[in-house]
């Protein structure tokens, strides 16, 4: 990560909150800041907010406790205060998990909404730039012949489904950001992830590529909910938080797609190179369909181009095979 050609000097001596901090993306956010410290000298200050304490000191119980890191534990829809300076706000608390959508769609959107306000509001007062991460359900229904999909291409989807509640928080999120920018005048850069995977994913995050960990490291055969065609990108979450400093660092436009074009698979492709991963074992790809309404995207294709990206000199280092052996190795012994 700290190899990669990017104005990293910008960072030092300043201090950067990371919402979210304990979640597998915030948290690379966090200890790409403390790298800098511990290569570089940077004298990074980095305030990691979460809401639940327990949890953050398990996933970050190699960090916490330094010097140069502050935890601090609320709910991000709750207004915040931080004493000193604050250069960066890099937004990541968000209810990402799919059964969370259906079961909580209020909560999902709270943070969404008022807590990208409430740090918008911080970023005001404290002349801070702010990062959010996004998604790319914000894109909605797309034409079948969308392999794809650009940072202007919008389509839609049923507003009133529960489900709706996160593409619909994101969208609103990025507008609070667009509107923060043309009234206050802050510096918002938004990155749109496709689906990431890696090391410090949660096995019970309810998506596939966590699903597919689980099923290897336990020796079962991958059981698919749908016929498997729906395709996505998905990109090792290495090379998505490399992205996103690619745009807090260079970019100039607010809005990159932070996606590896070559993961761009279906979800059967997906479940049969996580069976590769253990080749051994003799896993094998089922299908079994049943009824997800409302627990998933409806949209068949979300895959996302990152040539806007790209030209800012970012480039995905780890493929798809490589990945998803990291990726299951790191979790080895957690079933």
């Amino acid at each position: 990560m700290l190899a990669r050609d990017l104005p990293w000097g910008d960072l030092a001596g300043s201090t950067v909150l990371v919402t979210g901090a304990s979640g597998m993306l915030p948290s690379y956010a966090v200890r790409t800041l403390l790298g800098l410290n511990d290569d570089r000298d940077a004298g990074i200050t980095v305030l990691g907010l979460v809401r639940n304490e327990e949890k953050a000191r398990r996933a970050l119980a190699d960090v916490v406790d330094r010097a140069d890191f502050r935890l601090i534990v609320q709910d991000v829809a709750a207004p915040l205060e931080v004493d000193g300076p604050l250069d960066l706000i890099i937004h990541g608390a968000s209810a990402a998990r799919p059964s969370l959508h259906s079961a909580d769609p209020i909560g999902t959107m709270r943070a969404n909404l008022l807590g990208t306000m409430n740090l918008l509001d911080l970023a005001v007062r404290k002349g801070s730039t702010f990062s959010l991460m996004s998604s790319s359900e914000v894109y909605g229904a797309q034409g079948e012949d969308v392999e794809l999909i650009e940072e202007d291409s919008y389509g839609g989807f049923d507003i009133l489904t529960p489900r709706a509640c996160y593409p619909e928080g994101k969208r609103a999120a990025e507008t609070l950001c667009a509107a923060y920018a043309a009234q206050h005048g802050i510096r918002c850069r938004i990155a749109r992830f496709g689906h990431i995977y890696g090391p410090g994913m949660a096995l019970d995050d309810g998506r596939v590529q966590a699903e597919f960990t689980s099923k290897v490291l336990a020796g079962e055969d991958i059981v698919l909910n749908s016929d498997g065609s729906s395709q996505r990108t998905y990109t090792y979450v290495g090379d998505a938080i490399a992205g996103l400093y690619y745009t807090v660092l260079v970019a100039e436009e607010m809005v990159h797609n932070v996606s590896d074009a070559d993961g761009l698979v279906s979800i059967r492709e997906l479940a049969e190179a996580f069976t590769k991963v253990r080749p051994e074992l003799g896993l094998q790809v089922h299908t079994r369909p049943s009824d997800t309404t409302g627990r998933y995207a409806a949209t068949k294709a979300l895959g996302l181009s990152s040539a806007r990206l790209a030209a800012l000199g970012w480039s995905p280092e780890v493929a798809l095979d490589e990945g998803l052996a990291r990726t299951v190795e790191s979790h080895r012994g957690e079933l």
